[in-house]
């Protein structure tokens, strides 16, 4: 598997894309586009190998399951672990031979993915600090008052100008490194071997990784001590059942119903109590 430029420039317009305003912000941007399970499926289609993209993506999504940026503060750029990481992981898992469904290919992609959304820090931060030159350019437009330009100034500001910042910081270093991700594969394959002690502490450490991730989720989303069985119906579906995600998805939308109708009559009952008590106090009255 090789990356070509065509390949390269779609990545790296992709990466700029992931956070853009024109996208609809991080909404559609970085918190969709952006997340390694949906750009697996675009950089698997770009590559030609959609399943080992889509493999690839839920590996690593597994360590940023809970990744936010309160504050502009980040500690990995999932636009570089998306459009950076996936591919250098899908060519290094095809030139190493290694099986896409296997526990060792999983941990070989969260280990680059980690790699390289710690790298894309750096690039995160100088996209926002480039920015914020057009946002002095944008207030010296406010405060001069003058309306002209203003309705010159604020379009380019919010529309164009964040395009150099991407373009420097997102697009030409993904470019440039996919461009030079087989060369990388072929020198780690030559200077770390499968058996070799670096490698395997690449794996056991990528095999750790998602347990992080799946923890940070945990701490946001579970606040009793019930939450826990809820939250552990999911894996018991898989790990015993054997389900997959969409039965998963399913069977969690009955009990959602079931949940439903319950918080339904808890919220109806206090309601006809009172009509009941209401008739019974006009009763007495007509009596």
């Amino acid at each position: 598997m090789t990356i070509n430029v065509l390949q390269a420039v779609l990545l790296g317009l992709l990466a700029c894309l992931a956070s853009l305003p024109g996208m609809g912000g991080t909404t559609i941007g970085n918190y969709t586009l952006g997340r390694p399970l949906v750009g697996g499926l675009l950089v698997g289609l770009i590559l030609g190998n959609m399943q080992m993209g889509i493999i690839v993506g839920a590996a690593i999504q597994v360590v940023y399951i809970a990744l936010v940026t309160p504050g502009g503060t980040v500690s990995a750029d999932v636009r570089a672990v998306t459009y950076i990481g996936i591919p250098l992981a899908m060519l290094s898992i095809s030139a190493q031979g290694i099986d896409p469904n296997s526990t060792e290919a999983s941990g070989l992609a969260a280990a680059l993915g980690a790699a390289v959304g710690t790298l894309g820090t750096v690039l995160f931060y100088g996209t926002a600090t480039l920015n914020l030159v057009w946002q002095g350019i944008g207030w010296k437009a406010m405060e001069s008052g003058k309306w002209d330009t203003i309705k010159r100034t604020i379009p380019m500001v919010d529309a164009v100008f964040p395009w150099v910042s991407h373009i420097l910081f997102s697009f030409i270093p993904t470019v440039i490194i996919c461009l030079a991700g087989p060369t990388m594969v072929d020198l780690m394959k030559q200077y770390l071997p499968m058996d070799g002690i670096a490698m395997k502490t690449l794996f056991t450490v990528g095999s750790l990784l998602p347990a992080v991730g799946i923890g940070i989720l945990c701490k946001q989303v579970i606040t009793k001590p019930l939450d826990w069985i809820t939250f552990a119906v999911g894996f018991l579906l898989a790990a015993v059942m054997g389900c997959n995600l969409i039965a998963s998805a399913i069977i969690a939308v009955f009990f959602a119903l079931i949940n439903f109708e319950i918080q339904t009559l808890k919220t109806a009952r206090p309601a006809v109590a009172a009509a009941s008590a209401g008739a019974d106090d006009e009763e007495e009255e007509d009596i």
